[in-house]
């Protein structure tokens, strides 16, 4: 036990930011976001060193105001700060290719058989399915409905009224 005493006795703030910064890589890692406050908890702690001196400032006031902090954080994280956790994506499809053609118009490269063909929307030729029983020919005009894997879906665009 003399010898854990012994080695408390010389923290400094260099010991918290230490601290802190292994909690972070560990975040990093595993990306719970509960090391992250615990590793605020060490930062503030650090401080806490620099501006308090002895004998408030030893090392029982350091441990004492590491773990309030720090489970004051943990509470802050998980009520206040709980909206990092989950962000709402402003592009929920960004990455998603396929369901970003959905709407598009193109035309039909090949008359569908039982219920396939392909069709080219923009510059690029796809495979594609009906979505409907109507009958598309080459060159018609479709209209992207869906996508399954890298197939689209796809149904003759309605004839404009001219």
């Amino acid at each position: 036990m003399g010898s854990v005493t012994e080695l408390l006795t010389h923290l400094t703030l260099w010991h918290w930011v230490g601290l802190g910064i292994i909690l972070l890589s560990l975040e990093v890692a595993v990306g719970t976001f509960d090391l992250l406050w615990v590793a605020v908890g060490a930062f503030v702690t650090a401080l806490f060193a620099l501006i308090i001196p002895a004998p408030a400032g030893a090392w029982q006031g350091q441990l004492v105001f590491f773990g309030v902090s720090a489970v004051a954080f943990v509470i802050l994280g998980r009520t206040v700060f709980r909206g990092l956790r989950h962000r709402a994506s402003t592009h929920p499809n960004l990455n998603d290719r396929m369901t970003t053609m959905v709407g598009q118009r193109g035309e039909a490269r090949s008359p569908f058989q039982h219920g396939k063909g392909r069709v080219r929307i923009g510059d690029t030729e796809w495979q594609a399915s009906q979505s409907d029983d109507s009958d598309i020919a080459l060159g018609d005009e479709v209209v992207v409905t869906g996508a399954e894997g890298s197939t689209l879906t796809v149904r003759r665009a309605q004839a404009s009224a001219a």
